[in-house]
């Protein structure tokens, strides 16, 4: 078992928890209750909400989706304008919300 994200932010953890499952990477979501008790209005790091690939073997495969997403995430700010359209869209969206056809990927 290895561990491969941890944040203080609960939401961010669970959601690429998700992410992970839905690749079929079984992982173990670890400190869940440590934010509602106040342990971690204190900034220590360990105490922080983190997620743990149960396989060694799905590690790099887990990594890479992981940094897919964060990439995702940092581009969010950089509208994809549709092709189809010419809807300006989030440069995290892979559909236009306009038209609901496929949006070109943005590179990082």
């Amino acid at each position: 078992m290895k561990e491969i994200y941890r944040d203080l932010n609960l939401t961010t953890v669970r959601y690429y928890k998700s992410l992970l499952e839905d690749e079929g990477i079984p992982v173990i979501l670890r400190n869940e209750y440590t934010t509602a008790s106040g342990i971690t209005s204190i900034p220590i790091p360990e105490f922080y909400p983190n997620i743990s690939v149960l396989n060694d073997d799905d590690f790099q495969k887990a990594w890479e989706i992981l940094n897919q997403a964060q990439i995702k995430a940092n581009n969010s700010d950089v509208d994809i304008i549709c092709p189809h359209c010419g809807e300006p869209n989030p440069g995290n969206f892979e559909i236009c919300y306009l038209c609901n056809k496929p949006l070109p990927e943005q590179s990082a």
